[in-house]
């Protein structure tokens, strides 16, 4: 699979973005372990013209993270323009516009997944956003606004007549937000228009390799992007992986090394030094935390729960460490 000239490969994943979650630590330890594009996490259009240092921070990116992604979003032309020319500086692999979000701070002013009751605006951004750059232009969406305007199947062509490189869609409407159970029957009727060229990246509800193995064969996606299973968790796009690679194969066996637990620790703190030393203590700490409350890793800790909110609560870089440590000796105990 190939977005403009970026050969991301057979059935690639995706780290989906994520405001909040795909920091600069945890991206590269998504691409260690196997995901073939990782994302910034969304940034406002408003933001990155006015110059915010915030925002300017969450699109630095690194060499060892291509191909990457910087998405923005916002809701009207002009400044999803100079927006995009002022990412473009930056150098990231493709430039994506989110008219996906569904949270009300960002749709309820039009943004994101609000553009969906404006499709006319929604392509007018597009399309200049693509004439105004050289780098490859992707699009992130959902189906529609509720179930009564499932659009996605005619907004596909629309956008790929906009110059678009790539769609990714998310397989529920903005009335959902993140509840119920993803759709993917759309998103597989998008990839099997036959005037559809572009590459289709499928969305949602996707938790293990596994899960999208299965969206490939079912859908015919050409790319499949993980999003919440990976909180805490940036060893997913490893696990499994030989039902990716060896597909077809009835011979191969499951020989993939699966991480110990005290492995998955040291990533972890890998993740929160990387952070650390590129942003600075509070922040980078602000960022990690939340990745070590979510980690799956913990489930089997008894009484976990002012575990987590001492790991919530953590200010100091010693202080994480230590209950990280305290974590693994209670981990080793239970083995």
């Amino acid at each position: 699979m190939k977005i403009g000239n970026i050969d991301l490969g057979h059935r690639p994943l995706f780290l989906a973005p994520m405001e909040d979650v795909t920091d600069i630590g945890f991206r590269k330890m998504c691409k260690r372990f196997g995901a073939a594009m990782v994302y910034t996490e969304f940034v406002s259009a408003e933001a990155v013209i006015r110059n915010i240092k915030s925002t300017l921070n969450k699109i630095v990116i690194d060499e060892e993270e291509r191909p990457v992604g910087i998405q923005i979003y916002g809701r009207d032309v002009e400044s999803m323009v100079e927006a995009a020319k002022i990412v473009e500086e930056v150098h990231p692999d493709v430039i994506d516009v989110n008219f996906g979000c569904p949270v009300k701070k960002v749709a309820g002013k039009g943004a994101g997944s609000g553009m969906l009751k404006n499709i006319p605006l929604l392509l007018d951004i597009t399309r200049e956003v693509v004439k105004a750059v050289n780098t490859p232009v992707t699009v992130k969406t959902r189906l529609g606004w509720d179930d009564n305007s499932l659009v996605i199947t005619s907004l596909a062509e629309q956008l790929q007549d906009c110059g678009i490189a790539a769609l990714t869609i998310h397989g529920r409407t903005r009335a959902q937000m993140y509840t119920g159970e993803a759709d993917w029957t759309l998103i597989g009727e998008v990839k099997q228009n036959p005037r559809i060229h572009i590459p289709i990246i499928g969305n949602g509800d996707v938790m293990s390799v596994a899960d999208a193995h299965q969206r490939f064969d079912k859908y015919g996606v050409d790319a499949v992007m993980i999003g919440r299973a990976t909180f805490g968790c940036p060893w997913i796009f490893a696990e499994n992986s030989h039902l990716i690679n060896n597909i077809g194969d009835t011979s191969a066996a499951d020989t993939e090394r699966v991480l110990t637990l005290d492995e998955k620790i040291d990533v972890l703190e890998e993740m929160l030094r990387i952070n650390v030393e590129r942003i600075d203590e509070y922040r980078g700490i602000l960022h990690t935390r939340r990745h070590l409350a979510a980690s799956p890793i913990f489930k089997g800790i008894p009484d976990f729960k002012q575990t987590r909110i001492a790991m919530l609560r953590a200010a100091k870089m010693d202080e994480l460490l230590g209950i990280l440590e305290m974590c693994r000796e209670r981990l080793r105990n239970i083995e």
